[in-house]
């Protein structure tokens, strides 16, 4: 790599799906970022990138990563290819930003961690709900001590993800897809920064109840931290009940009332097609979808996971309409969270790591951690006992 401490990062991106859409244009806000090049198999997509940026575009991500003029790849690639990719990074040296899940095993996070060392280059699994303004100002109140000691961290979400287009890979558990893996990371993630503590072990239940989606669609865990601090999650995707209505409306939903009713009788009568909706999400298609977030909003706050609640000795913590509520014995009080208009806290954290040498929370170790709690839970609903955690290391209570 030749890039100069405090230069800003020249960024690949390695797929140009529906996520790359959504960083890009918050990456063209970010000062720090020049984006030069993108690996994608739409020839479309390519074209789209090149008339915006300026930058090289490659047929695959290999070739990506042998650009000399990459200092970072940004892993944005199907989940079963987020190790291929990570290793092809890494023997390049290139820093690497990698999308939740971080891999599918523990094995195949070991092997990321592992050639991201060997190679001297930073390896950051962001983009989860962890990294929000919100959850981040839960953790540092919570941390604080005022409202001693945590107690319990609850997490629940129902949304409609299952009913949203669809293509094979995001249905296939073997290969990355499903709501454990795709929403998982978030909510594991959310409550290991909450509760600032290792974890032990995980009981968990996983449901698949949709034909159409045949897939994980549900599940529920009881999380065991290492003092014997509890967390539970509830996550839903079947699109009925919306956490948002518990939310002041804020929330990830895609559809209406209404039009969960039309796209759940279409899958049903077979009628619908995933592959046509999906091309319309992703990065460069006709009609692509606007940014969800408004950079003159300093109010805003980022999309919430459902419903959130710390409970400490002395008092709760849960999200609030611009911020976070804190309950404690002289009442209710709302503490003011105000969204950073460029938002990317991973491209941030990167960023300040390679420059002012600021210790990465959300790294390799840090994710691999998050996954093998996210499998736990599928292993414990198959094997209908308790999963005792073995890759829970000092790392796991740093990113808070």
């Amino acid at each position: 790599m030749t890039a100069e401490r405090g230069s800003p990062l020249r960024l690949g991106f390695a797929g140009l799906g529906v996520g790359a859409g959504m960083f890009l244009r918050s990456i063209d806000r970010y000062p720090h970022v020049k984006v030069v090049a993108a690996a994608e198999v739409r020839p479309h997509a390519l074209e789209s990138f090149a008339q915006r940026y300026g930058g090289r575009t490659y047929d695959s991500v290999e070739a990506l990563c042998a650009d000399p003029d990459v200092d970072v790849v940004w892993i944005a690639t199907p989940n079963h290819l987020h190790h291929e990719h990570a290793l092809l990074a890494a023997a390049q040296r290139k820093h690497i930003i990698c999308t939740k899940p971080m891999a599918l095993t523990v094995a195949e996070c070991s092997e990321m961690c592992e050639a991201a060392e060997r190679n001297g280059v930073a390896l950051l699994c962001g983009q989860t709900y962890s990294m929000s303004a919100d959850i981040q100002a839960m953790a540092q109140v919570a941390a604080s001590g005022r409202l001693g000691r945590v107690i319990s961290v609850t997490m629940m979400m129902s949304a409609d993800w299952l009913l949203k287009p669809r293509v094979p890979e995001e249905l296939d558990e073997s290969r990355g897809g499903g709501v454990l893996y795709r929403h998982g990371p978030h909510l594991v993630d959310t409550v290991r920064v909450l509760a600032g503590k290792r974890l032990r072990s995980i009981r968990g239940s996983v449901g698949r109840w949709m034909p159409e989606r045949p897939c994980a669609g549900n599940f529920s865990a009881f999380l065991s931290f290492e003092d014997g601090t509890p967390a539970t999650i509830f996550y839903n995707g079947y699109g009925y009940f919306d956490t948002s209505e518990l939310t002041w409306g804020i929330g990830n939903r895609q559809y209406s009332d209404a039009e969960r009713i039309v796209v759940r009788r279409e899958l049903r009568s077979g009628v619908s097609d995933g592959a046509s909706g999906k091309e319309a999400m992703r990065f460069g298609a006709p009609g692509e979808a606007p940014p969800l977030d408004d950079p003159n909003d300093a109010n805003k706050i980022s999309p919430w996971f459902g419903v959130t609640v710390v409970s400490c000795e002395r008092g709760d913590i849960r999200q609030s309409p611009h911020g976070i509520f804190v309950y404690d014995d002289d009442g209710r009080h709302e503490i003011e969270v105000k969204l950073d208009p460029i938002g990317l806290p991973d491209v941030k954290e990167l960023y300040e790591y390679r420059t002012f040498g600021k210790p990465l929370t959300h790294d390799g170790r840090w994710a691999l951690a998050t996954l093998e709690a996210c499998t736990a839970i599928l292993q414990s609903s198959e094997e209908g006992r308790e999963i005792v955690l073995a890759h829970q290391g000092s790392e796991a209570v740093r990113a808070g």
